[in-house]
């Protein structure tokens, strides 16, 4: 697995590819410490995953990740920052990063990049706990548009809001049962593995 970092500290970057490069599956192939050059570097050496910080000068990490994943949708972007502001989460789902890991949780790094790399979406659990938070910040938009009915519409906003399905059965008046295969259509049809993932569409989407 080859791996770009971008922070702009640079002993943040270098004890970075000292802790990955620990793990013989992990190769660093490149290090930058501005948001132009994870561009520049991501188009050079197209890495299998650009691990990335939020906060840089001139060009923010977010912004490096909406310009590299609008010329190469594949690319697989994990955002590693201190920060976990509802405006930057948001937009890290948004643009269509990969995952959101917050550096005080340093033992997880290695575990989400590889997960990362086999096709998953990684989101620390304090980055999930956060997503009912952002309702008030957003307009709501449909989501009919993905061919969803109302009440699947319903259900996926309330599993986003944290509900648990008794608690989504009983503010709907209908049965567990029915609330689980209400989820499991909602799944397949949105090509989805879990709950997180829904609530990961929801928050893209909404």
């Amino acid at each position: 697995m080859n791996v770009l970092i971008i922070d702009d500290d640079q002993l943040v970057s270098a004890s970075l590819k000292i802790i990955l490069e620990s793990d013989p599956m992990i190769q660093v192939t490149g290090v930058g410490n501005s948001g132009a050059a994870g561009v520049n570097l991501y188009m050079k050496l197209k890495p299998d995953i650009l691990l990335m910080d939020i906060r840089m000068d001139h060009m923010t990490g977010l912004d490096a990740a909406e310009l590299i994943l609008k010329d190469d949708p594949n690319a697989k972007v994990l955002f590693l920052t201190t920060f976990s502001d509802n405006e930057y989460i948001i937009k890290a789902f948004q643009i269509g990063a990969k995952g959101y890991i917050l550096k005080q949780n340093y033992e997880s790094i290695i575990p989400a990049l590889k997960a990362v790399f086999v096709g998953q979406r990684v989101f620390g659990d304090e980055i999930i706990s956060k997503m009912p938070s952002f309702k008030s910040s957003r307009q709501p938009q449909t989501l009919t548009r993905f061919d969803l009915s109302e009440k699947e519409v319903e259900i996926i906003t309330h599993v986003a809001g944290g509900l648990s399905n008794k608690e989504i059965s009983e503010t709907l008046f209908l049965s567990e049962g029915t609330i689980r295969n209400y989820i499991s259509v909602i799944l397949e049809k949105l090509n989805l593995r879990d709950r997180t993932q829904l609530a990961i569409f929801y928050y893209k989407n909404t």
